[in-house]
Formats: C-alpha cells, structure tokens, sequence
C-alpha cells in the first residue's frame, strides 16, 4: 500500500480490526521510509446487475430511499429502515457473490419489510412483483391474513388484540410501547 504522505510504494500493517460488524477490516499501516502512520479499510464489494446489464456497487441508502417510498404516511421509524437496508445487505452478501441482480435485492427487501409495516410491503410488493389487477392485491393480503391467523401474530405496539376473558366476555387488549421493545397490556 503506497503511503499517502511520502508515496513511498510500501507500508507495514501494524494492527488490522473489524469494522462495521464484520463487514470491513480496518488496518492500521506504518511507513518504513517517513515513519508515519495511516488507517486504511478494506471491505469485499458488491455489485448489483440491474435489468438494463450496467452494474452499479450496492447501497443501503438506495435500498431506503426505495422502501422509504412505500413506507410514507406509516408510522415507520429511520432507524427502522437503517436496520431493514442492513438486514438486505446481509442477505445478499451470504450469497457468496460479488454481483447480485437487482431482482434479488428486491426480493430479499420482501421479508423484512413485511416484518415491519404489512402496508407497505403490499405497496412495495404491487411494484416489485407488478401486480395488474385487484385479484392481484386480494391475493397477497388474502396471504398475509392466512399467515398471520396460522401463526399467530405478534401483539403490534397500538394495535387492540381481542382475547376471551375468563368470564366468558371478551376483552380488548391494546399493546403499548416501552422503549425498544413492546410490552403487551399495561
């Protein structure tokens, strides 16, 4: 690595670190010829192949500015999309390649985002898999709810949840939100 103060063409590694959760290495470098140091960082690249055949490097902002989109007038947090965009480029990247097509980030966004926000999954899904009818939406939400009453979803944070009460009645239980985590009942 040539230095960037004396251009000298070679450098020692002095220290080498994680960085960014394991998705780079940082490395700390000392010049045999001036003496001083400098940090570099190195991380494996990424490409996505779009439709068109160009490649561009992948990007968790471009990721976000897409889901953000489906997401607006939902009551859905930047941190939020922070970790989706993370959660994206985690799962491309245990692919192994180098290159991923765009249809496959588009696909890995699908199962976070319908984690997060139902609605906006559909939105982003009625783009993404080009949906042309109303059969189309009927369908999707039609799976969502099968899934949803085959799993039994989570207490959502301001969602009522009805539960029968022991004498007979029933009671409505609206979860409420304590820090990062939602606790359910008051």
């Amino acid at each position: 690595m040539r230095c960037p103060f004396c251009r000298h063409p070679d450098s020692r590694v002095v220290d080498s670190r994680e960085a960014e959760e394991g998705a780079a290495i940082r490395r700390r470098r000392s010049c045999p010829a001036c003496g001083r140091r400098f940090t570099t960082m190195e991380e494996a690249s990424l490409r996505v192949r779009k439709r068109s055949g160009a490649t561009e490097p992948f990007s968790r902002a471009k990721v976000i500015v897409g889901v953000r989109k489906a997401c607006q007038g939902r009551p859905v947090r930047s941190d939020d999309l922070a970790l989706l965009a993370e959660r994206v480029e985690e799962t491309v990247r245990s692919s192994g390649s180098a290159e991923v097509a765009a249809e496959d980030v588009g696909r890995a966004i699908l199962g976070p985002l319908r984690e997060l926000d139902e609605v906006a999954y559909l939105r982003f899904a009625s783009v993404y898999l080009a949906f042309e009818s109303l059969g189309d939406f009927e369908a999707a939400i039609a799976a969502l709810r099968a899934e949803s009453a085959g799993g039994g979803e989570p207490p959502v944070a301001g969602k009522p949840t009805t539960m029968p009460a022991a004498t007979g009645a029933s009671a409505v239980i609206v979860p409420v939100t304590t820090g990062p985590r939602a606790a359910a009942g008051p």
